[in-house]
């Protein structure tokens, strides 16, 4: 299917939301609430197997690995790949909520 950019750029403007509106993610199969339970039911309908957890859990993931000079620059979560920071952010100061507050409009 080819698109010409017009109706590509009108097709994508369909899921912006309008200024002051709010996106609602807690509902279907993927709320928070249940989830866990849903993708559990998922896998079984699937006949699928529980994912193994890719991040290690408990105090031997706490502690750092020792580095050495083989391993400088690779991602210290999973130990693969070649990692390259381009940038660090700051950390954020508090944030004055007024000034994020949702536009209202008068709709009378």
């Amino acid at each position: 299917m080819t698109l010409d950019g017009v109706e590509f750029l009108r097709r994508f403007l369909l899921h912006v939301l309008p200024a002051g509106f709010v996106r609602i993610r807690y509902y279907g199969l993927l709320a928070n609430r249940y989830r866990a339970q849903n993708l559990e039911r998922c896998r079984a309908l699937l006949g699928a197997t529980t994912p193994i957890a890719a991040v290690p859990s408990g105090p031997e993931a706490t502690e750092p690995r020792p580095r050495d000079a083989n391993e400088r620059g690779r991602c210290p979560v999973c130990g693969v790949g070649q990692l390259v920071v381009v940038s660090s952010l700051a950390p954020v100061a508090e944030l004055d909520l007024a000034v994020r507050a949702p536009i209202t409009r008068d709709t009378s």
